[in-house]
């Protein structure tokens, strides 16, 4: 089991678990918030197929990383991200982000730039800023995303499920697209979480990635369900073409968030085509 060290919290390391497999172009899979590695399970099969070496990790505090109570921001991750790449000496890597993973591409572009990354793709992404301000009325009030803290706070076990619940769509999808034994295992992954890493992560949906994007100089393939009820199209993916220069948008018709699991054949062929 493959582990690197990012950082150091009082007497012990910190870890990160990552799985390291196939051969040719690099292609570095990460994940959304509170699940692992493991939540691309129905993309590694087909990139290791197509002739891919395939790095999955696993983000502090979640899967079977370490789980420090320091580094939960966007900076630290990226320095994670970084020191995963140095470490495994990956060049010409295409950067695969999930929801909160859509976050560490977009600012490890942004800080250190493309001499190790040739594309980006961002699924469900949580970019280019979620936060109302002046400058950003269609974001959501800083109440919402304090609500959801309380609640992470005060039930971490309830507020994942109902967290789950929206990212399957699970009330329409249940049965379809979404078999229970697939909710039981996202649950499972779900809670190996720590309930500081649960809290401390839903403080980043805030960030600004709006001056990382414009510093974007590669291809961007932008995955997108057009009923993601955790990160709504008009508020993600469809504000990032005026933002990237070279950037794909496509829709998946009643995707929910977690279109990786529930529309696996039409993200993975995007995907392939994309990194062909």
């Amino acid at each position: 089991m493959p582990f690197i060290v990012v950082g150091q919290e009082n007497s012990g390391p910190i870890y990160l678990h990552y799985e390291d497999h196939g051969s040719g172009p690099p292609v570095v899979l990460i994940h959304g918030y509170a699940l692992s590695g493991r939540a691309f399970d129905r993309q590694v099969p087909v990139l290791l197929e197509a002739g891919y070496r395939v790095i999955t990790y696993d983000r502090r505090g979640f899967g079977k990383s370490s789980q420090p109570a320091v580094g939960y921001d966007y900076d630290t991750f990226t320095d994670d991200l970084h020191a995963l790449l140095e470490n495994l000496d990956l060049h010409d890597a295409t950067l695969v982000g999930h929801s909160m993973g859509a976050g560490e591409v977009t600012r490890y572009l942004g800080r250190f730039g493309s001499s190790r990354v040739v594309k980006g793709v961002l699924l469900s992404p949580v970019t280019p800023y979620l936060l109302q301000a002046d400058d950003n009325p269609e974001g959501v009030p800083a109440s919402v995303f304090e609500g959801f803290a309380e609640a992470a706070r005060t039930d971490t076990p309830a507020w994942m499920k109902g967290l789950l619940d929206q990212y399957y769509n699970f009330d329409k999808l249940r049965g379809a697209l979404v078999s229970e034994q697939a909710y039981q295992a996202s649950w499972n992954l779900a809670v190996t979480a720590s309930a500081t890493a649960a809290v401390a992560c839903i403080s980043t949906w805030t960030t600004d990635f709006r001056a990382d994007l414009s510093k974007i100089g590669i291809p961007i393939l932008v995955i997108q369900g057009d009923d993601d009820q955790v990160l709504p199209l008009s508020k993600t993916g469809r504000r990032m073409a005026a933002l990237v220069k070279d950037l794909e948008l496509v829709v998946i018709e009643g995707g929910p968030h977690a279109i990786p699991w529930t529309h696996a054949d039409q993200v993975n062929a995007s995907l392939v085509k994309f990194l062909a």
